[in-house]
């Protein structure tokens, strides 16, 4: 289904939002935040869109310690917040034709 596609589309845009926070996000927390937002994502979904998105130079990852356990922090790059700045103006756009 074609659908799919573009929703996965707004997840990587989702993502880079919350990676662009200083806090960053980690894949679990991400998934549960989807899931507040009504996309049913699994980690199979978002882990392998995370290591592209990394790859592309939009985010970089650094092992973090919390409590006892170890998690992978996204943050995104200076290319990554660029990206961010330019797609909010086409976001806002296309939520404004969308509501006409």
């Amino acid at each position: 289904m074609y659908e799919r596609k573009l929703i996965l589309g707004f997840i990587r845009v989702h993502i880079l939002h919350h990676a662009c926070s200083p806090e960053g996000t980690y894949g679990l927390w991400m998934i549960q935040e989807l899931k507040s937002h009504g996309y049913g994502i699994s980690p199979g979904t978002v882990y392998p869109i995370l290591a592209e998105m990394e790859s592309a130079g939009l985010l970089s990852s650094q092992a973090e310690k919390t409590g006892g356990s170890i998690r992978k922090v996204y943050r995104a790059t200076p290319s990554g917040h660029d990206a961010l700045r330019s797609l909010r103006g086409k976001v806002e756009e296309l939520y404004r034709e969308l509501n006409e």
